[in-house]
């Protein structure tokens, strides 16, 4: 995979949202209460690593981090899912009762759900509180494309795809999108800790 530029998640906000032809913007400074509302958060139904079906829909009431993947990304993937599996950590008791991720993939073709199984225990990822989840590449498509994500294959046949990672409330509203994988999971972890308030 080509490396694309990381960028920090207040610079990332201001990336247009061609799903809602919005602009997602970052709170002013680290002391405000609340983070902004984007809109509602694109919906999605496509198949976990366990082979049960995960919906948006189904995970309302829990804080969710949302974030696109594959398995045999060398390079940002797997700094970023050692990232989100640190706050995973941090999170404690909150994770998997409140605070939710869901790593989709962009490789739909290769990523089956064992290969996605075997890629969350190299990371230690809690599943159920953690779901890798995959579906048809029409509906992984349409996914990466309403949260504003980007993925293609090159003409090298190596796959291209835009590290994105999206914060959802609990009433299902998208919050905040962080760009790239060198924003600081201190950060990530106290804007999950400010929704969780607001819920």
């Amino acid at each position: 995979m080509t490396g694309l530029n990381c960028l920090s998640r207040r610079a990332a906000l201001a990336v247009a949202l061609s799903w809602a032809g919005t602009v997602a913007r970052a709170h002013k400074n680290k002391d405000e209460a609340r983070l902004p509302v984007v809109g509602p958060a694109p919906d999605f139904a496509l198949t976990a690593a366990t082979g049960e079906r995960i919906a948006l829909a189904d995970l309302r009431g829990k804080v969710l981090a949302v974030t696109f993947i594959f398995t045999s990304c060398s390079d940002t993937c797997p700094l970023l899912t050692a990232k989100m599996a640190e706050v995973q950590r941090r999170l404690g008791a909150d994770f998997g009762a409140r605070v939710g991720f869901v790593s989709v993939t962009v490789d739909p073709a290769n990523d089956t759900p064992e290969r996605l199984r075997e890629y969350a225990g190299r990371f230690g990822a809690d599943v159920p509180g953690w779901s890798f989840a995959t579906g048809s590449p029409a509906q992984i498509e349409d996914v990466v494309r309403r949260y504003g994500a980007f993925a293609k294959k090159t003409d090298r046949g190596d796959l291209e795809h835009l590290t994105l990672t999206s914060l959802i409330d609990a009433r299902g509203r998208l919050r905040v999108q962080y760009l790239g994988w060198r924003f600081d999971a201190r950060e990530m972890l106290a804007d999950l800790r400010a929704l969780l308030r607001e819920a």
